[in-house]
């Protein structure tokens, strides 16, 4: 007798099994990608998105939840809802207006940033401009910037990439300003640039953690055992008081390891009382960042100023990361990295990723430059050899470039100028 055939909804259900067997493995694979290469999608993603971190209500209305609407953030001109566009995700093209003034016409250049003065060969760096893929950013206007600036004080705060991408401010405003009507001074850490005609001031104050550390001398601050004071962010903090914008940075001179020392009392103690312990390096930079976002809830009223903080500035320094010569860097390259997917071995992911949690748990408006992934690509546009060397360069160096190129700043004009324009297109239409 033959077996009777299967009923319909029998083969259904063997259907069925069949598709959930295969779903539950297309799962367990994605899953298993995830788990295996979390680090570089988290990393990748939080560097290509567009990401500007506003409360969902204003922190001095009365009104209650719900009741509340964002209004136009301090100096904008347009909401840029509208747009929808990603400015940070784009490629370099090239532009033969650039670059946006001339290294000799600005005298406030610092000389470790001068490429063209000392020697450099080629001016290709320069002529790149970004190209969103979305949009174009709107042109630099130097004008509109100290109109808005009038009686107000824009304030860069950091370490010294932030310091370049100050100088790379003034020098884009300097090309309005008429020749007397301007002074650079200097009091200490604090950098101070006027516009004398429109009561504008443009500064930088150095603090490489943002909280007090054993390296906040402007001048001499090469110390290899850096130390971090818990708590300390007013001791900077109150030289920052009246500003209507800041920018802020700080990554660079947090990566020594994996751990880092913090300072539990005060640097005034002597030696035998300091309590020092030491944490991982991540948990010390959380610690940083919420320190600077208390001092930012407190100080910055976020009705008639405005906050920005710039990623992490990528560094040149293994050519192997580009498929280039095993003990090479930036020095002798005069091209850029083409590959769109481009990541650096000194992308931290980790300290991105205390970035991205820190700040999206704040509900305080901050906006974040992300320069990391467009300027990662910029490997022909550090100072390499072409600055100025505080200590006279031994046989050794000058027989091997390599051993003592520059690839963590960059010269000036060049990328940082694009920073700016980056700052001024979220500054005016966020």
């Amino acid at each position: 007798m033959k077996p009777p055939p299967f009923s319909s909804s029998s083969s259904v259900l063997l259907r069925n099994a069949h598709l959930s067997h295969y779903l539950l493995s297309l799962m367990a694979f994605i899953v298993l990608v995830i788990i295996l290469y979390w680090e570089d999608i988290s990393c990748n993603v939080f560097y290509s998105l567009d990401l500007v971190y506003h409360p969902t209500e204003n922190p001095h209305s009365t009104s209650t939840r719900g009741e509340n609407k964002l209004t136009k953030l301090p100096f904008a001109i347009e909401d840029g809802v509208k747009q929808r566009c990603n400015l940070f995700s784009g490629r370099w093209v090239w532009d033969e207006t650039r670059p946006l003034y001339e290294e000799s016409e600005c005298p406030y250049i610092q000389p470790q940033l001068t490429c063209q003065e000392h020697g450099r060969p080629d001016k290709d760096y320069q002529k790149w401009r970004w190209q969103p893929h979305d949009c174009s950013l709107p042109s630099f206007n130097a004008t509109l910037m100290l109109e808005s600036l009038r009686g107000k004080r824009l304030m860069f705060v950091g370490d010294s990439l932030n310091r370049g991408q100050f100088v790379s401010m003034v020098c884009l405003l300097h090309t309005v300003v008429s020749k007397n009507a301007s002074s650079m001074e200097t009091f200490g850490s604090l950098s101070v640039f006027t516009a004398k005609d429109y009561n504008a001031t443009i500064e930088f104050y150095w603090a490489p953690f943002l909280l007090e550390s054993n390296s906040d001398d402007a001048i001499v601050h090469r110390i290899s055992d850096r130390v971090v004071r818990k708590g300390s962010i007013n001791k900077h903090g109150k030289h920052w008081k009246g500003s209507d914008i800041i920018v802020f940075n700080t990554y660079l001179w947090w990566m020594t390891g994996l751990k880092f020392k913090i300072l539990q009392g005060s640097f005034d103690d002597d030696d035998d009382d300091k309590e020092i312990v030491e944490v991982s390096t991540e948990e010390a930079y959380r610690m940083a960042m919420n320190s600077m976002l208390r001092w930012v809830r407190k100080n910055m009223d976020p009705r008639t100023t405005r906050v920005f903080f710039t990623s992490m500035s990528p560094s040149h320094g293994k050519s192997v990361d580009w498929g280039g010569e095993m003990h090479g860097n930036c020095y002798n390259e005069t091209t850029m990295i083409q590959d769109p997917t481009y990541w650096g071995s000194d992308c931290r992911k980790s300290i991105m990723r205390v970035i991205e949690q820190v700040f999206g748990n704040s509900g305080i408006p901050i906006t974040i430059l992300k320069i990391t992934q467009l300027s990662s690509y910029r490997k022909d546009a550090h100072t390499s050899i072409y600055k100025k060397q505080w200590s006279p360069l031994t046989p050794k160096q000058l027989a091997d470039p390599v051993s003592y190129a520059d690839c963590v700043h960059w010269c000036l004009p060049g990328l940082q100028d694009t920073w700016n324009e980056l700052l001024f297109a979220k500054l005016f239409y966020p």
